[in-house]
C-alpha cells in the first residue's frame, strides 16, 4: 500500500542562483538531486522545487511500487536490472549518519499470462531480448505453472513468462525519501514552493520564479514535474505528448488466500498480469489489484476519485475465473494515483530538448517512473556534468523522437 512520505520542510532556497534547479521533488527529481550531488565531476549547487510537502498526491506515493526486468526494449531492461541493484544497495548508498534505509524488498516476481497466439509470440520476442540483456526470466508451458502455481486455472492459457530474481516489489517512498535526504546531506538545497514561470533567452533557460515571488537563476533547469509534464515544458515553450492518466488500485482481503502456496520460490505468489490486463499481488495479508481502464481519458492534475466499479466489473471476474482462491474476495481500500502517461509510444522521455539544451526532461513514465528512478537519476546527472551519458546510454528514448513523431513503443506495458 502507499506509504507515508517524510514531509518537506518549509524553507525558502537560499541563494537566487543556483547551477540546476529540478521541478518535482518526487521520485525521479530526487534521484536527479542525488546523482548529482553525488558526482565527483559536478561541483555545482542543486535546487529541488516541490510544490506539495506531502507528496499524498505525487505518482511515487500512490503507484503499486513494483520493479520488473520482462519489457520489450533493451534499454527498459537494463533501466531495471540497475534499479534493481539500487534497490539491494539502498541502505549503504543512502546511509545518512546512523540511518540505513532499508526498501524491504519482496522479491515476488512478475509472471505473465499470455492466451492467444499473438500475445505468446510477444512473450518469446520479449524473452528473447530479456535474456539477451542476462535477465532472469523463463517461459513457463501450462503445465509448469500449474505446477508451479497450482491455484490457478491454466486451461485457456498457451504460455507464461516468469521472472525468477531481479522482480518484485519495495518502500515507494523510502525511495523517494532515501535519495531526498541523501542528496540534502550532500548539499542539496529543497524549497516547499511552485514553478509558474520558465525565464528563457533564445536557446537558453535562465531561471525560474516561484509563486511565492522568489526568482531563482539557474544553469540548468530539470524537468521532472510527472503528471504536470507538459505543464511545466508549456513554460519554456515546449509542448510534450504527456497527460495524466488515472489509474486506479483494489486492496482486498481473501477467505481462502493462495499465498505460501508456490511451490517455487519459498512458496511466494508474484505479481501475476492476467492476458486481459488485470494485474494482482500479494500486500501483507492482503493483495492488491488493478487493471487498465476501459476509458481512458486524460484527467485533472486534482481528479484523484477512484473509478469504484472497476473491481466489480472487471478485477473480480477476471480473478475468480482464474483461480478458485479469488472467488471469496472483499475489498478494503481503494485509492486511485496518476501515470504521467506518453501518447506517443508509453515510454519515458529523458534528455536535452534541441532547441533548448539547457531544458532537460524527465518524463512520460507511463508507470515505470518509480523502478526507472534510479538510472534516469543517474544519465541525467550524467547529461549535465559530462554533457553525454557515460554508463546507459538513453538516446533511444531521448526527446529526438518526440520532435520526429517516431514511437519507440514498449510491448510490455502493465
Amino acid at each position: 500500500m502507499a506509504r507515508r512520505p517524510d514531509p518537506e520542510p518549509d524553507c525558502r532556497a537560499s541563494d537566487s542562483s543556483y547551477d540546476v534547479v529540478i521541478i518535482g521533488g518526487a521520485a525521479i527529481g530526487s534521484a536527479v538531486a542525488y546523482y548529482l550531488t553525488a558526482n565527483d565531476g559536478f561541483k555545482g549547487r542543486v535546487l529541488i522545487v516541490e510544490r506539495d510537502p506531502t507528496y499524498r498526491h505525487a505518482s511515487t506515493a500512490l503507484s503499486a511500487s513494483g520493479i520488473r526486468t520482462q519489457f520489450s526494449n533493451a534499454i527498459n531492461v537494463k533501466i531495471s536490472q540497475y534499479g534493481s541493484q539500487v534497490i539491494r544497495d539502498f541502505p549503504d548508498l543512502m546511509q545518512v549518519g546512523s540511518d540505513r534505509p532499508d526498501l524491504n524488498f519482496h522479491p515476488g516476481g512478475y509472471l505473465f499470462l499470455a492466451r492467444t497466439a499473438e500475445q505468446e509470440q510477444i512473450l518469446r520476442d520479449n524473452h528473447k531480448v530479456q535474456k539477451a540483456c542476462g535477465a532472469d526470466v523463463e517461459l513457463m508451458s501450462p503445465a509448469d505453472l500449474a505446477h508451479a502455481f497450482p491455484h490457478l486455472n491454466v486451461e485457456d492459457i498457451a504460455l507464461a513468462s516468469y521472472g525468477r530474481s531481479g522482480e518484485g516489489w519495495f518502500n515507494n517512498t523510502g525511495l523517494m525519501n532515501g535519495f531526498r535526504n541523501k542528496a540534502r546531506a550532500q548539499g542539496a538545497d529543497c524549497v516547499t514552493d511552485e514553478v509558474v514561470a520558465i525565464q528563457r533567452q533564445g536557446r537558453r533557460v535562465t531561471g525560474v520564479t516561484l509563486a511565492s515571488g522568489q526568482r531563482i537563476a539557474a544553469g540548468y533547469v530539470v524537468n521532472a514535474s510527472g503528471p504536470r509534464a507538459a505543464l511545466t515544458a508549456r513554460m519554456a515553450g515546449l509542448d510534450i505528448p504527456v497527460e495524466a492518466r488515472k489509474r486506479c488500485i483494489t486492496v482486498f482481503t481473501c477467505a481462502a488466500s493462495p499465498e505460501g502456496s508456490a511451490r517455487i520460490n519459498q512458496g511466494r505468489l508474484p505479481l501475476m498480469i492476467d492476458p486481459g490486463g488485470v494485474y494482482c499481488r500479494p500486500e501483507g495479508s492482503c493483495f492488491l489489484a488493478g487493471c487498465p481502464p476501459a476509458h481512458d481519458p486524460p484527467v485533472a492534475p486534482d481528479d484523484f476519485e477512484p473509478r469504484y466499479d472497476e473491481f466489480d466489473e472487471i478485477i473480480w471476474p477476471a480473478l475468480s475465473a482464474r483461480s478458485p482462491a479469488f472467488e471469496a474476495i472483499r475489498p478494503v481500500n481503494y485509492w486511485a494515483g496518476h501515470y504521467a502517461y506518453n501518447t506517443l509510444d508509453h515510454n519515458l522521455i529523458v534528455g536535452a530538448h534541441s532547441d533548448l539544451p539547457n531544458f532537460i526532461l524527465a518524463n512520460g513514465f507511463s508507470g515505470h517512473g518509480l523502478q526507472q528512478a534510479p538510472a534516469t537519476g543517474r544519465a541525467v546527472a550524467e547529461l549535465i556534468t559530462h554533457g553525454a551519458y557515460q554508463t546507459l546510454d538513453f538516446t533511444e528514448v531521448g526527446v529526438e523522437r518526440i520532435i520526429a513523431n517516431r514511437p519507440f513503443v514498449e510491448k510490455a506495458v502493465i
